[in-house]
């Protein structure tokens, strides 16, 4: 490819990660809880049960979750189903760190892998409710 193309070029942005889920607004509901964020206009669960839902990340990257039929949990870091996707949340400090673990198991979350004592990165690796991986780090 030419170089003047290269600079010419405009690339796509990310607009949402989508979450397969047997259960969107269990899984919605787990995540807006714990992160804090909002359903887009209409997602509420006044509206009703939904095969796809959205939170809107006011920092941008909103957040989908996705109907399915089944959905075989991860078994990572052993076993034979890759996590294949993680989603990595960061704190500012170890306090809150230990916060977030609590609300974390408090909403349904499993704990998967400690590693609050790692000097170089702090971090709590979960499982949501659906099964998926996701980590929450001090950065």
């Amino acid at each position: 490819m030419p170089m003047w193309y290269a600079l010419a070029m405009t690339y796509p942005t990310l607009r949402s990660t989508v979450l397969d889920t047997e259960n969107p607004r269990e899984l919605a509901e787990f995540y807006r809880r714990l992160l804090g964020w909002n359903y887009r206009p209409g997602d509420e669960p006044e509206n009703g049960d939904k095969d796809w839902l959205m939170l809107r990340n006011p920092a941008g990257g909103d957040l989908a979750f996705q109907q399915v039929e089944a959905l075989p949990r991860v078994t990572w870091p052993e076993g034979a189903v890759p996590q294949q996707l993680h989603l990595d949340f960061s704190v500012r400090d170890a306090a809150t760190l230990v916060e977030q673990r609590e609300q974390a198991l408090q909403l349904g979350a499993t704990l998967i892998r400690d590693r609050f004592d790692d000097p170089e990165e702090p971090l709590y690796v979960f499982a949501d409710p659906s099964g998926h991986p996701f980590c929450i780090f001090v950065a």
